[in-house]
């Protein structure tokens, strides 16, 4: 690996000619001849044959330019090969393809390499996470998607590493250990490779870190820079590239006590990393505060809790600050700015001339199109129904409704907390000038948690849950809520500011989406469908159902000349772990896989082996009105973000109304307050339940499936 570094991998392009264009380097040598070229090549490969980096390009657009696939002849795509992943729990992965071989993650961070022609396996990485680290991802144990550079593959693992493996082998070169593993960190995100450095940020704020984004030096994964969001807790230098920007503009803006002293302050970099070459600058999202609750947070008032939810720009060799947009301030929400970056070069200049912008579509549902090499703001612009906010003012920050800053009363927020966009990656046709949003509206009552006070708990919001429910939900009520959940495809014209055209699906959290040189745009849904539609109007060209939810993107590529689309499925992700009471059904997990096609193609997706759920009570109800409440409210705190709210799971995790435990006290306590089944994820929730808290919850629990519903 040493030898192999991105100068020689130029210099030995250069000699190699030909034979390096055609995958034959040097004896010995890690590569991966498409991917051995220098920095222009994630700028310029996924033009053509290749998909080289996780947006496609430098810029991030989703935009493939091979036109092959176009609106005359999408009507006979079809099936080209299948492959079954290790598991279909949270697949939300943007497959890498370079010198026909396709790398794509899983959950629990596996890696498989696949002939990309064939759907054949070459090999297969699985970093060995141990399962209990499950228990502090807020949202699945996702994985979404690997870098690549000089034949080397990097990839973040769930735990908090970042591995180098040989792309041709699957052998490990070099891992490091990213985070303080004693804390709540994940790595879901994927990596990106910019000069000679990799770039991996992290996850946790929900239950309490603080976020920071590093770059690695590509052969030996030695530190070269690393820049905090948020201030330590005694607002000290860190020795690290974010010190001055701290120092000077965002230490000032928190107080000097609260839960963000002990939990972290939030701010993880968990997604959206462009490199803006041009600017030779790294331009990011930052996430929430932790927690959500900016009164429990900071108490003190004081400032906008800086660089929480912003969009920062640093320079790409040091990771010395440049600029910062603050999409939310002080927020209270969980609207994160860590969704999709898109660059672009729109006529936003003088007389109509060319600007160099970046934009984002986040959580808090307002389009913003900055300048990218000051961060200035050229427009935002409301994309969803929202009520906590009624606009933007001269300055660019959020004009707040007077309910939007809940306290002890329920307030309905739209959007929730999982955002008007969400991690689902949106697309960009220079053809059109359209951004293609995966949008949704999903609100969510909110009102501050009155035992947050009191002591702290794993899912670390501030905000119960529960709000503006009871645990006996009558039906009407619950087809209510399931009513006001909708999903659709907006595109989105940056420079009129307003949607050229809207696509309504069934139900929110649909997938990522790809645009294509042949004027179609792809995505799929949240119940399985893949569509093709005309990028110019919104016409639905193609669809087909692939047996299973589609949250991933497609990406696009060729082989021998022959193009093909693959996207990764499964039902998984923050959405699927709390969607059961959208569904009120049970999908099993076990439906992941890769589905490829091409032209003409003739192949079958096979009919998942689905285990059947006996949807009988184990017990029978018992507790008083009053213990079932307390239930419901312990339940909503610690249980609802993995099994379901209202106890209604969607399968990916199981629905405790059925579950045998819920029929003893004894059994059921092995497993909430001492962990025997930690290797799968269930670690002991003693240090946030009592005993008598425990038994409330499975009293609810129980209640549940004897009034399933009522």
């Amino acid at each position: 690996m040493k030898a192999w570094g991105w100068r020689a991998a130029l210099l030995g392009a250069a000699a190699a000619g030909v034979a390096a264009l055609s995958g034959h380097g040097p004896a010995g040598a890690p590569g991966n001849a498409a991917a051995a070229e220098t920095d222009g090549m994630a700028k310029a490969g996924s033009a053509h044959a290749e998909w080289l980096t996780y947006g496609g390009t430098y810029d991030e657009q989703r935009h493939s330019r091979l036109a092959a696939i176009n609106t005359s002849n999408v009507s006979r795509l079809g099936v080209a090969w299948t492959y079954e992943l290790s598991t279909g729990r949270g697949v939300e992965a943007t497959p890498i393809v370079a010198d026909g071989v396709m790398y794509v993650t899983s959950a629990w961070s596996v890696l498989h390499a696949l002939d990309a022609k064939t759907g054949r396996e070459l090999w297969v990485h699985d970093p060995g996470v141990d399962r209990a680290v499950g228990a502090k991802a807020c949202c699945d144990v996702v994985n979404r998607g690997v870098a690549i550079r000089d034949g080397v593959i990097f990839l973040g693992v769930l735990d908090g590493r970042l591995q180098a493996l040989h792309a041709k082998t699957g052998k490990l070169l070099w891992s490091v250990v990213t985070v303080d593993q004693s804390k709540p960190y994940t790595i879901t995100g994927a990596p990106r490779v910019v000069k000679d450095m990799v770039l991996i940020g992290n996850g946790g704020a929900e239950l309490g870190v603080r976020g920071y984004l590093s770059a690695y030096d590509v052969k030996d994964g030695s530190l070269r820079w690393r820049f905090y969001t948020v201030p330590n807790p005694e607002k000290r230098p860190d020795g690290a590239a974010s010190d001055e920007a701290l120092a000077r503009i965002a230490n000032p803006t928190w107080g000097d006590r609260g839960a963000w002293t002990r939990d972290g302050g939030g701010g993880t970099v968990w997604d959206a990393i462009v490199y803006d070459e041009p600017n030779d600058q790294v331009i990011f999202g930052v996430g929430n505060g932790s927690p959500w609750n900016a009164a429990i947070r900071d108490p003190d008032g004081r400032g906008d809790n800086l660089f929480v939810s912003s969009i920062v720009a640093v320079d790409a060799d040091t990771g010395r600050y440049r600029w910062h947009y603050q999409t939310t301030p002080r927020d209270n929400w969980d609207y994160t700015a860590t969704q999709t970056l898109i660059l672009a070069d729109l006529p936003l200049g003088a007389n109509g001339a060319p600007r160099r912008v970046v934009m984002q579509a986040p959580k808090n549902g307002f389009f913003y199109v900055l300048d990218a090499k000051t961060g200035a703001l050229i427009s935002g612009d409301a994309f969803v129904p929202m009520t906590w906010a009624t606009g933007l003012d001269q300055k660019g920050r959020p004009i707040e409704t007077a309910e939007a800053r809940y306290g002890d009363t329920s307030t309905l927020m739209a959007p929730g907390p999982l955002g008007a966009h969400n991690w689902h990656p949106m697309a960009y046709s220079p053809r059109e000038r359209l951004v293609f949003i995966p949008a949704q509206e999903v609100p969510q009552a909110m009102h501050r948690d009155a035992l947050a006070a009191v002591r702290p708990v794993a899912w670390n919001t501030g905000v119960d849950f529960s709000s503006g429910f009871t645990a006996r939900l009558p039906e009407d009520t619950l087809k209510a809520v399931r009513a006001m959940l909708k999903g659709r495809l907006i595109a989105w014209d940056p420079v009129a500011r307003k949607p050229r055209w809207t696509v309504e699906h069934d139900g929110p959290w649909n997938g990522g989406i790809l645009s294509t040189a042949g004027g179609l745009v792809f995505q799929g849904t949240v119940k399985g469908d893949l569509v093709a539609y005309e990028a110019a109007t919104g016409r639905p060209l193609w669809r087909m159902n692939l047996k299973s939810g589609i949250a991933a993107p497609p990406v696009a590529y060729a082989v021998d000349g022959e193009p093909y689309l693959a996207v990764a499925t499964g039902w998984g992700t923050a959405f699927a772990l709390a969607a059961g009471f959208f569904f009120d059904r049970a999908v099993p997990p076990k439906l992941g896989r890769v589905v490829a096609f091409r032209l003409g193609g003739t192949g079958t997706i096979p009919d998942p082996d689905l285990p059947m759920v006996e949807r009988t009570p184990k017990g029978p109800a018992f507790g008083t009105p009053q213990m079932v409440e307390a239930g419901f409210l312990h339940y909503s705190r610690s249980c609802a973000v993995c099994h379901g709210p209202l106890a209604i799971s969607s399968g990916v995790l199981p629905d405790l109304r059925w579950s045998a435990i819920t029929a003893d006290r004894a059994q059921w306590e092995e497993v909430v307050l001492k962990g025997v089944l930690a290797g799968n994820g269930m670690v002991s929730f003693a240090k946030h339940l009592t005993p008598a808290e425990s038994e409330a919850i499975r009293a609810y629990v129980l209640d549940r499936a004897n009034n399933p519903s009522g």
